[in-house]
């Protein structure tokens, strides 16, 4: 059945027409199920196992996506949170810690989101193994961090990769580097769900296999597949078993989220009595980040509302920083417990997430996804805490690499911490032109990383390249037109200059 997605909508938003609309529904799930069958038919036996529980899962999602029409949130029904559902973190911090944290850490379990490759920066493989500091990776700081606190409290936290059928063998391989770390590492896959092909609504993949042409058949689903993925391993299972009862998710990129003590207290420790399932981290916004997703109080439930399921006549409200002051930063604390008893009661609620995108020859494919903090209306007694923006340190792009690399920030047993000599808490805003998009490329072109103590803001563009011992200080602009080329020489002082045109040497 031929339908394009258009008039699949269309048709689906003609009210009194369900007749009509459920009979399309129908043959699309018909012929979803036939092509899958025909997917499953090419695995081998010891694939069938696997493969079989992944398209069982996609197939729920698919039969979910055909039932949902326009955004999942009613907006008339969206209110700000109540005052104590959102705590801030100085409060939570100001309790201190019990003599036992010891005891306390021993029940926590450390989860890094793994799942991605380094593309969007011009890297092949997982984006955990770019070197982000001192030759460092995300995953070589993200054991160092878990290996002090396993040493200074005597302690047996372990590390839980989430990994992707992307990134799974590379990332096992290199992991053999840290069998002397004092850190027990597990690892499981998330899903590989099908592709859709936008106007068929049907899977463009013909079989199981996803290396050489098929690589782009297939999709790792968004990491709210962790609920399902983690319990069906049979490590979550595992992990309560050696009484561990809180897991710290977080993704591997982000470098600010480190285990916090203080939160964890809170959780094992709560000051009424009543323990929370599940902690989302939220920070304040700034004009970067109006498009993160934010907590909102929802038929008496904290509900995750992300951009993609506000009515578009609402979006820029959604987007005002006086109205949604907080945003998701994606760390979160989740009772094992609760994952489990609502795993089997298959009660876990994600809204489904439509992200398009177009293959390398042009085809039109949708991926549906779902996202993990989005599961925090399932789980009782939910609280977020507002914690400092050092918390959510995010390297998506060579721009947030400078930041990292350079004197801003001090690093210390895998955790980065702001400089000292830095006189204003937040960092500054940088903008590196398609030069710089590259890893390889943004690394030719700094012969060392610039002083930035003391800059707010610095854009690039264009041909530029920079000497060793830069300073960049206050507002500085570097433009190099098509064609022209900027040489920063050696130790060159940059304060609140625009340097445009053609230029090797600089006059300071």
């Amino acid at each position: 059945v031929f339908i394009l997605i258009e008039d699949f909508s269309k048709a689906m938003s003609q009210a009194g027409n369900s007749q009509f609309q459920e009979v399309i529904r129908q043959k699309l799930e018909d012929s979803m199920k036939v092509e899958l069958e025909k997917i499953l038919i090419t695995a081998s036996s010891n694939e069938l196992e696997h493969t079989k529980k992944d398209l069982e899962g996609f197939k729920k999602l698919f039969h979910r996506f055909l039932q949902e029409k326009g955004p999942s949130v009613d907006w008339g029904k969206i209110q700000r949170p109540p005052e104590d559902s959102i705590q801030p973190y100085e409060k939570i911090k100001a309790r201190g810690l019990p003599d036992n944290i010891a005891s306390v850490l021993n029940k926590l379990v450390v989860v890094k989101l793994n799942g991605g490759l380094g593309t969007s920066m011009g890297c092949k493989g997982p984006k955990s193994l770019i070197g982000v500091r001192n030759e460092n990776t995300f995953l070589d700081l993200t054991v160092q961090q878990i290996e002090h606190l396993n040493k200074s409290y005597n302690t047996d936290v372990p590390l839980v990769l989430m990994n992707s059928f992307n990134t799974d063998d590379d990332t096992k391989k290199i992991l053999q580097k840290y069998s002397h770390s004092r850190v027990k590492i597990y690892t499981f896959n998330q899903s590989r769900y099908p592709r859709i092909n936008k106007e068929t609504l049907l899977p463009i993949a013909k079989d199981v296999s996803y290396s050489g042409e098929n690589t782009e058949c297939w999709y790792p689903p968004g990491h709210g597949d962790i609920y399902a993925s983690f319990y069906s391993s049979g490590l979550l299972d595992n992990l309560i078993a050696e009484g561990k009862e809180y897991i710290f998710v977080s993704n591997i990129d982000n470098l600010g989220a480190t285990v916090d003590l203080y939160i964890l207290n809170h959780l094992m420790n709560p000051p009424n009595g009543k323990r929370c399932e599940f902690v989302m981290e939220v920070t304040n916004k700034t004009r970067a980040d109006v498009k993160g997703g934010t907590l909102t109080q929802y038929e008496n439930k904290l509900r995750l509302v992300e951009i993609a399921q506000v009515p578009k006549a609402h979006v820029d409200e959604f987007k005002s920083v006086s109205k949604f002051k907080i945003f998701n930063t994606n760390n979160l604390w989740i009772a094992l417990s609760a994952i489990k008893r609502l795993q089997e009661k298959n009660a876990i609620d994600m809204e489904i997430i439509v992200n398009p995108k177009t293959l390398d020859g042009g085809l039109n494919v949708i991926q549906l996804e779902t996202a993990v903090g989005a599961a925090i209306k399932s789980f009782e007694n939910s609280l977020g805490i507002n914690v400092p923006r050092s918390r959510f340190l995010p390297v998506k792009t060579t721009s947030d690499l400078l930041l990292v690399m350079s004197n801003l920030y001090s690093l210390n047993a895998g955790s980065l911490t702001m400089s000292e000599k830095r006189e204003f808490p937040t960092v500054p805003l940088v903008k590196l032109g398609s030069s710089f998009t590259k890893v390889q490329d943004y690394l030719r072109r700094f012969e060392s990383i610039p002083d930035m103590l003391e800059l707010d803001h610095l854009t690039v563009s264009g041909d530029v390249t920079f000497g060793k011992n830069v300073s960049l200080k206050g507002t500085v602009i570097i433009i190099a037109n098509h064609g022209d080329r900027i040489d920063i020489p050696a130790g060159a002082v940059l304060e609140n200059k625009i340097v445009s045109g053609n230029l090797r040497i600089l006059d300071h």
